[in-house]
């Protein structure tokens, strides 16, 4: 089995049997190998299920140093055993794992001690979930993690030394946003590409949006995982087509735009809606396959929840339909933004957006000041999200009306 091959179940998720990214990845292994093998490199959110996936792609490259930092210890101690465990050993002179919170007062200070510039820096922390946006506090926290962080991460970086290349994690939700949670990661986009903040040009910085990660954490199939080992029902949304990657998939699309996308630039992966968008109902009906299982499919919770011990019987699961209805759901997903230009470039597999920054360059730095005020609780009238809202909206203006706002959220549902 080689680097790319897929998992069976994955593999029937996402209608492939290798690596979407492989013939991209065999093309430039030696470029990604002259440049990663005895580098510095620091991983921001490295715990996580698609930055520990990219930390784990990069390992092969035998850099020198990665320190890898996350507020979750007890993921880093998981980092440390899934590496130290795995068949392949560990090429880097130094590992070292942090439990830091990026924005926090142990990070600067750490940072600042370092003797030393990172060659590279990849950011995957982020609160990534449209649940959490249920009340102004929770989105604030959004743009505190997911912008005002890494605004203050570019200070930090400045004074110790610029890398040759930045990279954060962005999201399909980006691409025209409904929700808050993918305002927020445009805002952050504008926090990495803007040009009048403090990243300096001799530093490369890439994005990348894509959407659904098959088994991640916090996935919807993660949570099939986890209800089914509780014995209790599993939900999905009825009617609902996806673009899935899978975990692998998202450590070689992640290490390609990192290291080898073009600067000021989004790598997207070039997905074919008419080939690649899957049913959630049939992503349900082969997972439940692979358990020897078959879907019941109800949209009664009460039903659902009273079902398990009947439909294991049979051979089956209760699986709940829900309708796309919450607040900030999109019924379907795009890479791209309204007035965004697209090219394929040297990748067969990936495209690139240009930044589009916003008309007047001044307002997104008064947002940054903004949110700060924010978070010192000193704004002229009381926290909502509606001022929240006003203040997205005035760096773009377009979120006025495309945020989808619902009286239901998915902490009601199952």
């Amino acid at each position: 089995m080689t680097p790319f091959d897929l998992p069976t179940l994955d593999a029937r998720i996402v209608g492939r049997k290798e690596s979407f990214f492989a013939q991209d990845f065999r093309t430039y292994a030696d470029t990604l190998s002259e440049m990663i093998k005895g580098s510095r490199i620091l991983f921001i959110g490295g715990a996580g299920s698609i930055g520990f996936q990219t930390l784990s792609t990069v390992l092969r490259f035998a850099p020198a140093v990665v320190h890898v930092i996350d507020h979750n210890e007890n993921g880093l101690a998981e980092v440390i055993r899934a590496l130290r465990s795995a068949p392949e050993p560990v090429l880097a002179d130094e590992i070292l794992t942090l439990p830091f919170d990026y924005g926090g007062a142990p990070f600067r200070q750490w940072l600042a001690a370092q003797n030393q510039p990172y060659d590279y820096v990849l950011n995957f922390a982020a609160l990534k979930h449209v649940r959490s946006e249920k009340d102004p506090y929770s989105i604030l926290a959004m743009l505190e993690t997911n912008v005002l962080k890494l605004v203050d991460l570019a200070h930090g970086l400045g004074a110790l030394g610029a890398p040759k290349r930045l990279f954060c994690v962005s999201t399909d939700k980006a691409a025209n946003p409904s929700s808050m949670m993918g305002a927020t990661k445009r805002l952050m986009e504008h926090a990495l590409f803007a040009p009048n903040l403090a990243w300096t040009d001799q530093t490369q910085i890439t994005s990348a949006r894509f959407a659904n990660v098959a088994m991640s954490n916090g996935s919807l199939l993660q949570s099939w995982q986890m209800r089914q080992a509780a014995r209790q029902p599993m939900a999905c949304p009825e009617g609902c087509r996806r673009f899935f990657v899978s975990l692998g998939e998202s450590g070689h699309l992640c290490t390609l735009a990192a290291f080898l996308g073009p600067d000021r630039s989004v790598i997207v992966p070039a997905l074919d809606p008419a080939e690649h968008l899957v049913l959630l109902q049939d992503v349900a009906t082969w997972y439940l396959d692979a358990q020897g299982l078959k879907p019941w499919f109800t949209h009664d919770e009460d039903e659902a929840r009273n079902s398990v011990d009947a439909c294991a019987k049979r051979g089956e699961w209760p699986m709940l339909l829900t309708p796309l209805d919450t607040a900030g759901e999109k019924t379907y997903e795009e890479f791209i933004g309204v007035g965004e230009d697209v090219a394929r470039g040297k990748f067969t597999s990936l495209e690139h957006v240009g930044y589009l920054p916003p008309t007047d360059p001044t307002v997104f730095p008064a947002f940054i000041d903004q949110l700060r005020g924010f978070l010192s609780n000193k704004q002229a009238e009381p926290l909502s999200e509606t001022v929240l809202k006003d203040a997205i909206a005035a760096v773009e203006p377009a979120f006025a009306k495309s945020h989808r706002a619902s009286t239901k959220s998915l902490d009601a549902r199952v």
